[in-house]
């Protein structure tokens, strides 16, 4: 199902329940019911509920925005570590350089073409990118440089594996959702009794009040929607990309 079809079918169930319920509270509300006596606490107390969840609501889309840029950021140190080691092995023999290019160029294209469909899909990376990774490693490490040029290029090459090993580390862990159940109870509840409120304050069955709090349930909805569609950093809505790779591997999305 599209996430936006899911976006307008949640906003839309919303707005309905709030009318619902609304049309329900007037046709079931006694004759001498009268809106003006709701007491002024209970306006007070709707009043400060509404901006703490508020302020609940935009702290949740800051995290979750904040967790996607940093999912980023680990694609993109590992993509600049990979292109600085196919760079720096330009001074070793054409052998032992063109089989560590060839190495990184078989791991980013895994990497652009399955792995990243693998997280997207099931959450986790693959066992053969950690193979293929784990390869690199041992090409680079397992040379003996011949020559002071070759071996002041020896410790940046570690250093750039080391950095790409990292990376891959962490953007495993950032496969998984970020926000914990518990947090997403907090959500669904505070929009719960959020919405619920309006009812405290017995709004009229008036056209101006009713489409009112329609959008007000609509707006809910949608924030609610916008937490959990940045929840997974690679696998929904505006995800983390795998472009750094192919911008300095142009060759590994084919």
């Amino acid at each position: 199902m599209s996430e936006w079809l899911v976006l307008a079918l949640a906003m839309g169930a919303a707005s309905v329940v709030v009318l619902i319920v609304t049309v329900l509270r007037h046709h079931t509300a006694p004759e001498d019911d009268d809106p003006s006596e709701t007491p002024d606490v209970i306006e007070y107390m709707t009043m400060m509920i509404g901006v703490v969840y508020a302020i609940v609501l935009g702290l949740a889309i800051a995290g979750v925005w904040e967790a996607r840029g940093v999912a980023q950021d680990h694609v993109q140190t590992e993509a600049h570590a990979l292109h600085e080691i196919s760079e720096r092995v330009r001074v070793y023999p054409p052998e032992v350089r063109d089989r560590i290019r060839d190495d990184v160029n078989t791991y980013v294209g895994h990497v652009v073409t399955t792995e990243w469909k693998t997280m997207a899909d099931d959450g986790h990376v693959t066992e053969r990118g950690t193979e293929l990774l784990a390869r690199l490693r041992h090409d680079v490490t397992d040379y003996e440089p011949k020559s002071d040029f070759e071996a002041q290029a020896y410790q940046p090459l570690l250093d750039q594996i080391t950095a790409a090993d990292e990376a891959r580390n962490s953007r495993a862990e950032s496969t998984e959702p970020t926000m914990p159940g518990v947090v997403w109870f907090g959500l669904i509840t505070g929009a719960v009794v959020t919405v619920g409120l309006i009812f405290a304050l017995q709004i009229r069955r008036t056209p101006r009040e009713v489409i009112l709090a329609g959008l007000f349930g609509a707006l809910i909805a949608f924030l609610l929607f916008l937490i959990w569609d940045f929840d997974a950093p690679y696998s929904r809505g505006i995800t983390a990309t795998a472009d750094p790779f192919l911008t300095l591997f142009p060759a590994a999305g084919k």
